[in-house]
């Protein structure tokens, strides 16, 4: 596994033709070992589907190749005690290597399958998902159960919160920068706006794993002189929502408080999705609770994986994998024993056939 590990990080998947090479080594070891797959492309950019077992249950272990850019150094792993380094040890090739040593294990034992099992490797998450896994789902390539193997400390990401990215473009009033008075600042508008919106009651809502949304102010544009008072002024927000509100709530009440405030604002949409809420009590979070006692912990994630994708369909979907570090960052890395303990962790799932009722009486009585 460890050896898979070190020729996935050495693949410089960080583009389109970089992933799609790691897609293509990923079905030849696989391939290799008895596994049969099916390689999919869709506007250029492929994606893997490996199913074995049977009956009605469907459970899709989801795993992402491409990474974000890394320096040249990156790509040339090493091992330091329980770590292996590298760009996307974490984030997340050493879970993708974890599920396809799992993978490769239950398929020696088919037999004692109970449910199907399907692996998907995709090419863009770290772009948003749409061309392989969102295109996946779309296609048909759905299940009762996902497991996205993002680097969570084997903690349980059940939850996740929704998105509502979008541009605010404010109009104002130019005048000669020695006069502001006389102009409309639509810099000086947008400022304004921010401080309207932070006060919203909406955005200090509380759940159960959330103190409350958040609200980034990622870009701003506006001002091509300093002598001059700017009249327009674009800006880009991405609001992380929590479980409970919706996108369409979220969007009202910005429609509102510019309604209210600054009437020739126009609002442009950029990108939404809804939050991942999958239930403490669904029979596969229990299913993994008995498997793992102390080991783990329920938990909701600030980011977004493509467990959204899958939980559109109704589908309980959670990031779960193996501990690492500095995702994105200079010393990237993931551990050894907890990528073990994954993987064995992903074959006991598989192979699980009922929740004891212990279990469910412990869930319902907070235990």
């Amino acid at each position: 596994m460890i050896d898979l590990l070190r020729s996935l990080i050495r693949i410089e998947s960080d583009t389109k033709e970089g992933a799609n090479h790691a897609l293509d080594f990923s079905a030849n070891w696989l391939e290799d070992r008895g596994v049969t797959v099916n390689v999919l492309e869709n506007e250029g950019h492929k994606m893997l589907v490996a199913e074995v077992g049977q009956g009605k249950e469907t459970l899709i272990w989801n795993g992402h190749l491409d990474i974000v850019p890394g320096k040249k150094e990156q790509f040339d792993p090493y091992i330091e005690g329980d770590k292996v380094y590298g760009r996307g040890s974490a984030d997340m090739k050493g879970g993708c290597a974890a599920m396809m040593e799992a993978f490769v294990g239950i398929t020696k034992h088919a037999d004692r399958l109970t449910k199907k099992v399907q692996l998907h490797l995709v090419t863009d998450e770290e772009t948003g998902g749409s061309k392989t896994s969102k295109y996946l789902v779309e296609q048909g390539y759905t299940g009762d159960f996902v497991i996205c193997g993002e680097p969570t400390f084997l903690k349980i990401g059940l939850q996740a919160k929704g998105i509502s990215q979008f541009f605010i473009t404010f109009h104002g009033k130019g005048a000669h920068g020695s006069r502001p008075w006389e102009g409309d600042n639509a810099i000086l508008q947008s400022h304004k706006f921010h401080e309207l919106l932070i006060q919203q009651e909406w955005t200090k809502v509380s759940s159960d794993y959330y103190d409350h949304p958040s609200i980034n102010l990622a870009r701003i544009s506006g001002g091509d002189r300093f002598n001059m008072v700017p009249d327009t002024c674009e800006v880009g927000y991405d609001i992380r929502f929590v479980p409970g509100q919706s996108v369409e709530f979220v969007e009202q009440q910005l429609t509102n408080l510019l309604k209210e405030h600054f009437p020739t604002a126009e609002i442009r949409r950029r990108g939404i999705s809804p939050a991942v809420t999958t239930s403490d009590q669904d029979p596969r979070i229990l299913q993994l609770l008995d498997i793992m006692k102390d080991e783990t912990m329920l938990m909701g994630q600030h980011g977004s994986a493509d467990t959204r994708h899958y939980a559109v369909t109704g589908a309980g979907a959670i990031e779960f994998g193996p501990a690492g570090g500095d995702w994105h960052g200079p010393t990237e890395f993931v551990s050894i024993s907890s990528m073990e303990r994954y993987r064995d962790i992903l074959m006991e799932f598989a192979f699980y056939t009922e929740v004891p009722k212990e279990v469910y009486k412990n869930a319902n009585e907070g235990i």
